[in-house]
């Protein structure tokens, strides 16, 4: 085999693995976004103190395919359809199904039970409900509740909406960690 024709072949073969290197690398990368964790940003103060303008947060995706929220988990979801918005909100599940939510005096009842939230920028300084999260739906509020769009203006969060929930902060690197 002369040199040249040699050559050619090792240059091929390079190229042959460098391609499907690549292929397989961008394949794991859209199935593990598409299906395990995604990395989002956060674009609005709703859910401070809690998470900051443009904090960066790692989704898990996989967990409410095999069980449901708890209550304080922070999720990212769809909005409904009737808030013709494209963007995902997240936001903190504060009613399961079942439970009845009532907003009165600056606090949160769970089931005719207050609430300890020491998570939020204030006391909610409006009314709400009482009323009885329906079957697979979610009632959920922002941390910072009196500066926050959700369900005690428009709803509640349909199950098959959850995209997953924020596990994990990684910027800015001064409040890198898990999220509770």
């Amino acid at each position: 085999m002369s040199k040249s024709k040699s050559h050619k072949s090792e240059s091929k073969h390079v190229l042959r693995e460098t391609v499907e290197t690549l292929g397989l690398s961008l394949l794991l990368a859209f199935g593990i976004r598409t299906f395990v964790a995604e990395a989002r940003y956060i674009p609005s103060g709703s859910m401070l103190p809690t998470l900051e303008i443009n904090d960066r947060l790692i989704i898990e995706k996989l967990g409410y395919d095999f069980g449901s929220p708890s209550h304080g988990d922070i999720v990212v979801f769809n909005p409904p359809e009737s808030l013709n918005q494209k963007d995902a909100f997240i936001k903190r599940v504060i009613g399961l199904p079942g439970d009845k939510v009532e907003v009165k005096n600056g606090q949160v009842y769970i089931n005719d039970e207050p609430q300890q939230e020491s998570y939020i920028a204030a006391k909610p300084d409006y009314q709400y409900g009482p009323v009885t999260v329906p079957p697979d739906e979610y009632l959920v509020l922002g941390d910072n509740r009196n500066e926050s769009f959700d369900s005690h203006y428009w709803g509640f969060v349909r199950k098959d909406h959850l995209i997953g929930r924020a596990v994990f902060r990684f910027w800015p690197p001064n409040r890198l960690g898990e999220l509770d």
